[in-house]
């Protein structure tokens, strides 16, 4: 697949980080010092991929801002010789922005179905910008290069407890390679004894255009909600799609403890902050152990 679109939905309310939410979209929280939608798109431009479909909602401009160029801003830093300006410049111009409402929270496959017109008929990523994976190569690049290798749409999947698959659409497949199968099926959210394996499904996505159709005829359930692991299950009886557990470092930021240890752990990873971290971490721990 020649891939050059991603889609992100970023149009919910954002409820587990009420308040704040209440004016801040969440996928604008910050990790360290970039929001969260920020890796999403920065891994989406290292793939190659040049435009993001931003599916938003009223009243969360200021994702859409933040990718604008800011041009007093820009001027700003200039005259100072601030060191944050090429940052500033490369955010402004990494990747060409599309947004796409969604007047309802409908549910992530509506979200997708929302991008249909400015997705066209092309093969796309999704992301879903509150999981963060540290991996090299990315985990973009893995499912494209699976996708490729294996002729058809892919989705990325971990192995989780068993205990925990009620949490997750879980798939049902044939393993056709070591991190591969071929799909005959997708569950959401099974009771424990129903799950047909402990593989969940988390994305990334690399997705053929046929997922539309399958998304337009999915009924919405029981909260009116219309589910992308019911238009993958109808995608899977119509051509090939794989999932892959893919390899790296995977992170939910989705929730405010874990938004907060996925910013510690990012910023382990900085250089130039990890040394400083790592001695009040020590210094915490012994408190807390005290």
């Amino acid at each position: 697949m020649n891939v050059r679109t991603a889609v992100i939905p970023a149009a919910g309310y954002g409820t587990r980080f009420l308040p704040v939410s209440k004016a801040v979209p969440k996928e604008m929280l910050p990790l360290v010092d970039r929001p969260v939608i920020q890796y999403a798109v920065e891994q989406a431009v290292e793939a190659g991929i040049e435009r993001v479909v931003l599916v938003t909602s009223a009243g969360k401009g200021a994702t859409e801002e933040y990718f604008a160029i800011a041009p007093a801003l820009e001027a700003a830093l200039e005259r100072r010789g601030h060191a944050k300006l090429d940052e500033v410049r490369r955010v402004s111009r990494m990747v060409e922005l599309v947004p796409v409402t969604q007047a309802e929270p409908l549910g992530l496959g509506h979200a997708v179905l929302c991008a249909r017109d400015a997705v066209g008929g092309e093969p796309f990523v999704v992301y879903l910008p509150d999981e963060i994976v540290l991996a090299e190569p990315s985990v973009t690049r893995q499912l494209l290069d699976a996708s490729e290798r294996l002729g058809g749409s892919v989705a990325g999947v971990i192995e989780v407890p068993r205990a925990d698959v009620a949490r997750y659409g879980v798939i049902a497949g044939e393993q056709v390679e070591e991190r591969a199968w071929r799909l005959s099926g997708l569950v959401e959210k099974p009771p424990v004894e129903d799950a047909p394996s402990n593989l969940a499904v988390t994305g990334p996505y690399v997705l053929s255009p046929a997922i539309f159709d399958c998304l337009a005829a999915v009924e919405a359930g029981a909260v009116g909600e219309i589910q992308l692991t019911d238009g993958l299950d109808a995608l899977a009886k119509r051509e090939p799609v794989f999932a892959y557990r893919f390899e790296g470092k995977r992170f939910d930021a989705g929730t405010p403890l874990g938004l907060i240890e996925t910013a510690v752990e990012l910023a382990l990873e900085r250089p130039e902050l990890a040394s400083e971290l790592g001695a009040w971490i020590k210094d915490l721990a012994k408190r807390i152990d005290g």
